[in-house]
């Protein structure tokens, strides 16, 4: 009985798939919402990104073009980023990696100031509720 339950479990982990591993099998292709750490609280961002076959990285940052690397496992990011409430225009740089949570963690920088973030997946949007069939 107990060789049975191992052989079931097993299948049930293949067939379900290790969240972690597909987690990391979609890289930092899609949407992301970016909690930067910084002197004056937290900043939040949506972005969205996508990585061609050689590892080049796309997207917007907010309402910014983005443009770097995901290679190894790193994303390497460096853009011209303005900002409203700094009132400057420079490189922002981010470096990150995917966490065994699937989060996406790393550090930042722009003009005189840097520090961490962490980006993670928003939750898909709820299927819409059909209306009522018309009688």
């Amino acid at each position: 009985m107990k060789k049975f339950l191992v052989v079931v479990a097993a299948m049930v982990a293949l067939v379900m798939g290790n969240p972690f591993a597909h987690a990391q099998d979609q890289g930092v292709t899609g949407k992301w919402h970016f909690v930067l750490d910084t002197p004056g609280g937290p900043r939040e961002n949506d972005s969205q990104f996508t990585v061609d076959k050689d590892g080049n990285v796309t997207g917007k940052f907010g309402d910014t073009d983005v443009a770097g690397t995901f290679k190894g496992g790193e994303l390497n990011l460096n853009f011209d980023f303005t900002s409203e409430e700094a009132g400057a225009t420079a490189p922002m740089k981010i470096l990150g990696k995917i966490d065994e949570t699937g989060a996406l963690t790393g550090t930042w920088e722009f003009s005189e100031y840097n520090g961490t973030f962490k980006a993670i997946r928003p939750a898909p949007d709820p299927a819409p509720t059909p209306a009522p069939a018309a009688k």
